[in-house]
């Protein structure tokens, strides 16, 4: 099992959503790319981070 943390950074601001952009690590591709999280969760954030796990 192998688990990832991404972050992500505020891109745009939606009426009941937040979109975030994937800060890619160096030289890596985006794993995910862009996410909506919904306003009432995401409040104020400007940055958030997703941890993923791969169960194999």
């Amino acid at each position: 099992m192998t688990k990832t943390t991404i972050t992500f950074e505020l891109e745009k601001q939606n009426k009941n959503s937040v979109r975030y952009k994937e800060v890619p690590k160096d030289g890596m591709p985006p794993v995910l790319g862009s996410i909506y999280v919904q306003k009432w969760y995401a409040g104020d954030s400007k940055i958030i981070e997703v941890t993923i796990e791969k169960k194999d």
